[in-house]
């Protein structure tokens, strides 16, 4: 949890490095809480009929979804640092069919070992913002 609320506390940061760990945890925890974000205004709106629970629901994860747009961009381009490429290496999730898939390749691959023109490597210890 201490990774998700990081990723919240640096929210407005494009600059810097993120770790493999925070992303996912970021993706994790952010999954989570639209399921049940999602469940609770589903089931809420469900009290009051069938379209309402839909209506309800499809409000909450609209908010959602734009409250927690800028947290998971300024994460994925922290991610993208972190393996020593540019946060504009984002924009291929727009090409058709293959542009996200080399974007979660992207996500998964290992850190830089050292220092990179972003930052040093949030692995080594010590660094400000490792969450132990």
């Amino acid at each position: 949890m201490a990774w998700y609320l990081l990723a919240w506390q640096r929210a407005t940061d494009f600059s810097g490095r993120s770790r493999r760990t925070e992303y996912w945890m970021f993706q994790l925890f952010n999954f989570l809480a639209a399921v049940l974000l999602g469940s609770l205004a589903f089931g809420y709106g469900a009290l009051f009929g069938e379209k309402d629970g839909f209506n309800m629901f499809a409000m909450c994860m609209g908010v959602f979804g734009v409250i927690s747009f800028i947290p998971a961009l300024a994460i994925t381009i922290r991610r993208l640092h972190d393996i020593g490429r540019s946060g504009w290496w984002y924009l291929i999730a727009f090409v058709p069919l293959i542009g996200g898939l080399i974007l979660i390749v992207f996500t998964l691959l290992d850190s830089d070992p050292d220092r990179n023109e972003y930052g040093p490597n949030p692995k080594v210890p010590g660094h400000a913002n490792v969450v132990i």
